[in-house]
């Protein structure tokens, strides 16, 4: 990953975009409803994100875990997916976003696999990263990143990190996690290190652009440390 420059404002944020199902549960709708509101959120986001200044906004959208979840709803989600590649890869080109996928993506059905591979080259000289997790697990990355480090003959911090999907990436700066849930469910382990983190209670469809710029804003007043005083 890029170095770690504290500039007094966040270069790459992360988001754990959770509780589409409880949002969708509160109104007495299909959680697919929930979902699609969800996707409207990282719409806005998207929209919003060059007066921002960051250089990356990485999402936690499909976790290795969620084929866990009923096949209908997996199915939901990948329908989703299509739909959202599709209808929105014309912003993502007009507001100069470039497309960056982390993860165990190119195990996914072909047909997604061939649309984000255009996605990806279609947006590749976008001026800010949205960074998308799919099919993603930050103990498998990790493991990845390790093997690969293996196989060259070291195995060393420095190394580990270079072949993590995040290595062309700035630091992560500052972690989010919607829906009043604390944990990190396996997401961007290693790059959490020294993270700042933002737990909240709004659910991820009600994410608006305002509640990033604030944490934002918090986060520019937050005094960083790295292990010293």
């Amino acid at each position: 990953m890029g170095d770690r420059l504290d500039t007094g404002r966040a270069r790459h944020v992360a988001i754990i975009m959770d509780g589409n199902g409880r949002w969708a549960k509160k109104r007495a709708l299909p959680r697919a409803i929930g979902h699609q509101r969800g996707v409207e959120a990282v719409r806005r986001l998207v929209r919003a994100l060059e007066p921002m200044e960051l250089e990356c906004l990485t999402l936690y959208a499909f976790s290795s875990e969620n084929w866990k979840r009923s096949e209908d709803e997996v199915d939901d989600l990948m329908n989703l997916m299509r739909k959202f590649i599709k209808s929105d890869l014309p912003e993502f080109i007009a507001n100069d976003v470039k497309l960056k996928i982390i993860g165990d993506w190119q195990s996914l059905a072909p047909d997604i696999v061939a649309m984000l591979e255009d996605a990806l080259a279609q947006t590749a000289k976008g001026k800010q990263t949205l960074a998308v997790a799919l099919n993603y697990g930050g103990q498998h990355e990790i493991a990845r990143a390790a093997a690969k480090a293996a196989a060259k003959g070291e195995v060393s911090v420095e190394s580990i990190a270079a072949h993590l999907d995040t290595a062309d990436l700035p630091p992560l700066d500052l972690l989010i996690r919607t829906s009043g849930e604390i944990r990190l469910s396996n997401f961007l382990l290693w790059q959490s290190a020294y993270a700042e983190m933002l737990f909240v209670d709004t659910l991820w469809p009600d994410f608006e652009p305002a509640h990033l710029k604030q944490a934002l804003d918090d986060f520019a007043r937050r005094e960083r440390r790295y292990g010293g005083r």
